[in-house]
Order: C-alpha cells, then sequence, then structure tokens
C-alpha cells in the first residue's frame, strides 16, 4: 500500500494561485506516474493533469491547459500542482493518485491509478 497526503489547499480570489503538493516515499524514485484529479459538485470527478514516471510527459485537461502545470521533484519525494489565475470553476475536492503504469490520454488517466489521496479542498471565490 502507497501512502499519498496532499496539502496547499484552501481557499483563494479568482484570479489567485495555489500549489498542491502531493507527498509519498514512492515518489523517490521513477516509480509511479501521478496524477490529480478533482472532484465538482453535480459534475464527478475530472482527470486535471498527470505526470509520467521520469517526469518527460505531462497532460492536461482543456479547461486547465495554460493555468496549471504539474511537476516532480524526486528529491523532495513530492508532486506538485501549480494553480494560476484560478476560477471559480476550478472549486473542488482534489485528489493525487499514483499508479505504475502511465495513460497519455487524460480521459483514461484513472485507469492506471492504483493508490489515491484522501483529497484536499480548493475553494475559489470571492
Amino acid at each position: 500500500q502507497l501512502e499519498i497526503v496532499e496539502s496547499g489547499g484552501g481557499l483563494v480570489q479568482p484570479g489567485g494561485s495555489l500549489r498542491l503538493s502531493c507527498a509519498s516515499s514512492g515518489f523517490a524514485s521513477e516509480t509511479y506516474a501521478v496524477g490529480w484529479f478533482r472532484h465538482v459538485p453535480g459534475k464527478g470527478r475530472e482527470a486535471v493533469s498527470t505526470i509520467n514516471r521520469s517526469g518527460s510527459k505531462t497532460a492536461y485537461a482543456d479547461s486547465v491547459k495554460g493555468r496549471f502545470t504539474i511537476s516532480r521533484d524526486y528529491a523532495k519525494s513530492t508532486v506538485f500542482l501549480e494553480m494560476n489565475s484560478l476560477k471559480v470553476e476550478d472549486t473542488g475536492v482534489y485528489y493525487c493518485a499514483a499508479g505504475s503504469i502511465y495513460y497519455p490520454v487524460i480521459a483514461e488517466a484513472t485507469l492506471g491509478m492504483e493508490y489515491w489521496g484522501e483529497g484536499i479542498q480548493v475553494t475559489v471565490s470571492s
């Protein structure tokens, strides 16, 4: 079992920024692909962004392209999601997940995820 811990969520005004962190001892090496997902009330779960095991490939939902950036730091055993120009519709519970197989198509991202964090709330509101 892989333990995953998300942090960095909170309340931010529209146009603001947040950086989410996803930490796990398993992220110290190129063992897992990692993804960020969000659950929005009334819309269900959406894949937001993914990064492959080596960090050489990333994918983004159309709704966040150009605003969100995923990255990973092996020394810190952490994957980050930098969120800029936040919109009210970005509000939701964000989950970090990991798996050994990377699916490059964002719509298929959940197929490769085996381990999930508990989620963290992000609220964008004035």
